[in-house]
């Protein structure tokens, strides 16, 4: 008798109805390991951030197999909701969330590989070009990428880069490797969608996709079912859903079932010279590519940044920021590590935790819920209906500045306030987050139509900003 097939559902119980309840077997077990006693308080003032992370993974749960995970984090894609029989492989297709740790589908996906004894895989499919993406953002996702491909082999986990669309590359993956089932990450915007659509299509009959929203700490379509009308009204729904998705992460743990066949070795160097994309915009240096650097970046925020985040934030002339907006955008450091370890001083800085919140959670998760479910979210038709109004009522008025976009690019209008964060941009790909607003007023009141000024704001910020084509870029406009 063959065995029983595993259910891939139903997405929307909490309970651990996905692999039937089972308690791991030893031999699913023994190759984890055991949780270590905390540390004392001393020890803690001293051991680095990323120390103190590890060790509350393994305080979470030995790893993702005896770790209760929330299944509302799920949406089902494909009609099969069945594990394939004789499967020899689980496959995580990553795409926005590039990390190891602190990931909810790789942990997804391992879990299933886990419970199926099966190995596990991860693909990344490298795309020639992705909007307005310059070797800025390729070369900043590439060395991220790199170091995800070393932290796999280490947990014996195959990685593997495929070049070109996934709708090209995948489907036959996952027929020569025997596949039974795909996770991948969520993301809102109307590219990548479609390309899950696309895999949908052309997946096996038998191989379920099973989509995670790894992005956000409240998934996006548990937070609201439909489009939010601003903070106000979203912000209570967040907040009342964080005690059940705001939670320590179990750790990716070393696969204890291996894939058997090695993985080709990937030539990073190669890669990054085949790139037809424009090259003329660089690479930045002040931001390090990776979780390592991104975990830094956030350590120096906690330590030396959080506690004047309320009073600086505004003012462009303070450092008060976290700077973390390319790795979150990169998905190679969690929101949800970031509100972990922030919160941890709400005693001492309650009103910048309590901002930090706002801004990298309800501001972000309303920016996702607008652009999932507002399907011109990078249109004037897509604006609210007052805005609409307001723009037709000064859609005449005289404009004493018109600028062209080269003009604009170029930072060579009369507004020197304006040019100075224009430039910032071009040079260091970052803007002051208070600065952005006024950019972008600015914009509509020196370009034709507001047609054209969102046509002109959301190109300078794609090519330029290292966080560009993000939901939270075509909000903010």
């Amino acid at each position: 008798m063959s065995p029983k097939r595993k259910k891939l559902g139903p997405v929307t119980s909490a309970s651990d109805s996905l692999e039937g309840g089972q308690k791991p077997d030893h031999a699913g077990t023994k190759a984890f390991p055991a949780r270590k006693k905390s540390k004392s308080l001393d020890d803690a003032r001293t051991q680095s951030l990323a120390e103190t992370v590890k060790e509350g993974r393994l305080n979470a749960g030995a790893s993702v197999a005896d770790f209760p995970y929330n299944k509302k984090r799920v949406r089902l894609i494909s009609p099969a909701p069945d594990l394939k029989e004789g499967a020899r492989g689980i496959l995580y297709w990553m795409s926005r969330d590039q990390r190891v740790q602190d990931n909810w589908a790789f942990l997804y996906a391992q879990r299933l590989a886990l419970k199926q004894r099966l190995p596990l895989h991860v693909c990344f499919c490298l795309v020639p070009k992705f909007l307005d993406a310059t070797i800025r953002h390729f070369g900043f996702m590439l060395r991220g990428l790199e170091e995800v491909a070393e932290e796999c082999r280490l947990l014996d986990i195959p990685f593997h880069l495929l070049i070109g669309f996934a709708k090209d590359t995948l489907p036959l993956f996952v027929t020569q490797h025997g596949i039974g089932g795909v996770v991948t990450d969520f993301s809102p915007l109307r590219v990548p969608l479609q390309w899950v659509l696309d895999i949908q299509e052309r997946l096996p009959s038998d191989v379920p996709l099973a989509q995670v929203d790894a992005h956000n700490i409240v998934p996006c379509w548990v937070a609201s079912d439909k489009q939010e009308y601003g903070a106000r009204t979203i912000r209570r729904k967040i907040h009342d859903r964080l005690a059940e998705f705001l939670t320590e992460f179990p750790p990716v743990v070393k696969h204890p079932f291996p894939a058997g066949l090695q993985t080709k070795p990937i030539n990073w160097e190669a890669c990054y010279s085949s790139l037809q994309v424009d090259r003329s915009v660089k690479e930045v240096e002040w931001a390090t590519p990776g979780s390592a650097s991104g975990l830094k970046v956030l350590e120096e925020f906690v330590k030396d940044r959080l506690k004047c985040f309320s009073s600086d934030r505004n003012d462009p002339n303070r450092p008060a920021l976290s700077n973390l907006s390319p790795w979150f955008h990169f998905g190679q450091v969690a929101v949800q590590r970031a509100i972990l370890e922030v919160r941890k001083h709400r005693t001492r800085y309650k009103e910048s935790v309590e901002g930090f919140i706002e801004e990298a959670v309800v501001r972000r998760e309303l920016a996702d819920n607008f652009c999932f479910y507002n399907p011109n979210y990078d249109k004037v038709e897509g604006a609210f209906d007052w805005a609409k109004t307001t723009l037709k009522l000064h859609a005449q008025d005289k404009r004493p500045y018109l600028y062209t976009l080269e003009q604009l690019e170029k930072g060579k209008t009369h507004d020197p306030l304006w040019n100075a964060a224009q430039l910032q941009m071009v040079h260091e790909g970052k803007m002051h987050g208070f600065l952005r607003m006024y950019w972008a007023k600015k914009i509509l009141e020196w370009t034709r139509s507001p047609e054209e000024a969102l046509q002109f704001s959301i190109y300078l910020n794609d090519r330029y900003e290292l966080d560009g084509r993000d939901p939270n870029g075509y909000v903010g406009e």
